[in-house]
């Protein structure tokens, strides 16, 4: 099965404490790179886990606090630095580009002088919309909760085509050029008239997989049906439940809600992360979470996740 994993790179919130960045990760599908969010040191984090840049052609920004979209612009231009020809997609609020142009205003830089395009998607906070559609894969924006417009990201295998028995293509002597279309889910009618059932002929393929990334958001169940289901969810969870009354004003939610949207929406496994500066010590966000939601892990900066 081919390659679908998470690597956090920075795990905390605003402020960079107790060897934790600020947020950013890296979504590898059969070794395609999807960078989400990008704050300070996510230059640093890339070199420490060995992941290649240059791999990147897609990146998404969720919204314009700093500790979010701070490391874009350092990385953007070590791309030019190094020479990049290959254009980046990048997806984001619409004032992301302008910050983006002014940076290059400053530095004397035009888009004539740079050496790789960036395509630029500019992002609606309010609703839910699609916006990559690739050969493999779909991602929808999902909008959050927070104190300016900020969106999450569902990212979806495309369904893969079914599996053909060698065997019969001997034993109805299936041309090749039936192939394609049985793959695709369709009977075949042999020379004589007979119709052999699809199921018949081919096995399942994988089941898709999927990975929504919840970025800054209070509590909010309206995300409900767009993640619902996901095989693995990450989702802020900046402060314990002894001070759960800072979350909502601020737009963040506690490990305990940031659970309870896990259990209501049937996920499969729960990423917490975001964390607070005020804590120390991380354990505590995952035995709270776990009350609720036991498949809840920490996103550990550094660490893997694999979607079976």
């Amino acid at each position: 099965m081919t390659t679908f994993s998470v690597t956090i790179l920075g795990s905390n919130s605003a402020m960079p404490v107790y060897d934790r960045h600020p947020s950013a990760q890296v979504l590898n599908i059969n070794e395609q790179l999807y960078l989400i969010d990008c704050g300070e040191g996510t230059q640093i984090q890339l070199q420490k886990y060995n992941i290649r840049p240059s791999k990147i052609n897609h990146i998404f920004i969720s919204h314009l606090h700093g500790d979010h979209y701070l490391g874009l612009v350092p990385l953007l231009d070590t791309f030019a630095l190094l020479g990049r020809t290959a254009p980046i997609h990048l997806y984001g609020p619409p004032l992301l580009i302008k910050v983006i142009d002014l940076h290059r205003t400053i530095n004397g830089w035009t888009i004539d002088d740079a050496p790789y395009k960036i395509h630029f998607h500019p992002l609606d906070p309010l609703n839910s919309e699609l916006i990559l559609d690739s050969k493999k894969l779909i991602v929808k924006s999902i909008p959050m909760n927070h104190r300016v417009p900020c969106t999450g990201f569902l990212f979806e295998e495309k369904p893969k085509e079914r599996k053909m028995l060698a065997e019969k293509i001997t034993t109805f002597n299936i041309p090749y050029t039936a192939i394609p279309n049985i793959k695709k889910g369709a009977d075949y009618t042999t020379t004589e008239g007979k119709v052999i059932p699809n199921e018949e002929l081919t096995v399942p393929p994988p089941p898709t997989r999927s990975y929504a990334y919840c970025s800054d958001t209070a509590y909010n169940e309206s995300i409900l049906p767009i993640i619902k289901g996901v095989d693995l969810l990450y989702h802020e969870a900046t402060y314990l439940e002894d001070r759960a009354e800072l979350a909502a004003p601020r737009g963040h939610s506690t490990a305990k809600e940031a659970a309870l949207i896990a259990q209501k929406a049937g996920v499969k496994k729960l990423l917490l992360g975001h964390f607070s500066s005020r804590y120390h010590e991380l354990h505590p966000f995952v035995e709270e979470a776990k009350t609720v939601f036991e498949h809840s892990k920490l996103a550990t900066e550094g660490h893997v996740f694999e979607v079976e």
